[in-house]
């Protein structure tokens, strides 16, 4: 059974992976439906090198003062092609609410009041689980802007994979905390002696 198995997983793996390449030969690329259509840069090899550069540059990306353009350029090289980043929140019928985003998506719509606000964002907080060549990272971060008193704090939770060669950020999914939802301690940093 066991042999069975391992044989029909073997032939699926297979099947995708010639389906996969006769597609990619034969069909023409899908029209962009983000508002930015752009074809992906290259990466600069020390921020993919490892999972700490990525989540560096993840951070470092999005962080400016007033005024200050961004590299979008950089940050499209982090992600995988149609990567999604989600923000979850209440809605103002205590409702919650998912936003599904391309990197694309959120340039467009983020990019112009980080830029006009000044936003910087760190992580405070990590834990990091892998498997083989996927890595899961619960990063709490706290962002703030220059043009007023918002401070930010939540948890993003990136998944991250390594093709062998570098690392790639496969999603983003994060939530804001709230008055009747602070960040528990253990996603806090260790107090220090």
């Amino acid at each position: 059974m066991a042999h069975t198995k391992a044989r029909m997983f073997a032939l699926a793996a297979g099947l995708l992976l010639a389906t996969a390449g006769g597609l990619n030969a034969q069909t023409p690329a899908p029209q962009a439906t983000s508002p930015v259509a752009t074809p992906l840069p290259a990466a600069n090899p020390a921020d993919v090198q490892s999972v700490d550069a990525i989540i560096a540059a993840l951070y470092d990306v999005i962080s400016g003062g007033v005024g200050q353009k961004r590299d979008w350029n950089r940050m499209r090289s982090l992600f995988v092609p149609h990567a999604r980043m989600m923000p979850v929140g209440q809605r103002p019928n205590a409702g919650v609410a998912i936003r599904l985003m391309e990197v694309n998506d959120y340039i467009a719509t983020s990019g112009p009041y980080l830029e006009t606000n000044g936003f910087r964002e760190r992580e405070l907080a990590r834990k990091t689980e892998q498997f083989g060549h996927i890595v899961h990272v619960w990063s709490t971060y706290e962002g703030r802007t220059e043009t007023d008193s918002t401070v930010l704090r939540g948890i993003n939770s990136i998944q991250l994979m390594n093709d062998g060669t570098r690392w790639w950020v496969v999603a983003i999914f994060w939530e804001h905390e709230r008055p009747d939802m602070p960040l528990p301690p253990q996603y806090l940093p260790a107090a220090r002696p």
